[in-house]
């Protein structure tokens, strides 16, 4: 008989968690582990320090080239990936059960959100959480206060302006802005 996939991993592969799930107490007891972490990460001015505390929280490694001004919010850590040479400014949050992947050379901005789960829109059901992974392509540079939603794909090379909240995805070489963020042209 084949034992059940962790809650994590069952999250990974996009599974929707309902809010009685037996295993869901786990996501928030890691929550707060990854608090702690941040707790101290957040106290740091030190870059070498910040990335040692972030690769403990994404359990990967974190490489050199990679900048983040705290502070920095992430609910769970271990379902991002940050490539190399990627800028993250200050108080960004990364809802990450979803997963989110960032590929080389991104910048993003301050007041940054990348939300990578969500709940149903039935009330009954509410409480449950659907995971959707966030991907951010090579080059591409989210501005200030965006918030990207879960299960957007943002292309290679593309802006979303500051303030916009993206629900869809972006093509490579695209600019887009505004709530819901929309094509504002190509590069």
């Amino acid at each position: 008989m084949m034992e059940k996939a962790n809650i994590f991993n069952r999250l990974k592969k996009g599974e929707i968690i309902s809010s009685n799930d037996q295993e869901a107490y786990k996501m928030r007891e890691a929550s707060f582990a990854t608090k702690a972490l941040l707790l101290q990460m957040n106290q740091s001015s030190n870059s070498d320090e910040i990335r040692e505390f972030l690769s403990k929280i994404t359990a990967s490694e974190i490489h050199k080239s990679v900048t983040v001004f705290t502070p920095f919010h992430i609910n769970y850590g271990k379902h991002t990936k940050i490539g190399k040479n990627v800028f993250i400014n200050f108080d960004c949050v990364f809802l990450d059960l979803g997963g989110i992947n960032i590929e080389d050379d991104v910048l993003i901005a301050p007041k940054v959100s990348l939300i990578s789960e969500g709940h149903p829109i039935n009330p009954k059901e509410r409480h449950s959480l659907i995971p959707k992974p966030i991907h951010i392509k090579k080059n591409a540079w989210i501005g200030a206060n965006a918030t990207i939603l879960q299960g957007v794909t943002i292309g290679e090379n593309s802006i979303v302006a500051a303030g916009s909240v993206v629900s869809k995805d972006v093509p490579n070489n695209t600019i887009v802005g505004g709530t819901p963020a929309k094509i504002i042209k190509t590069i």
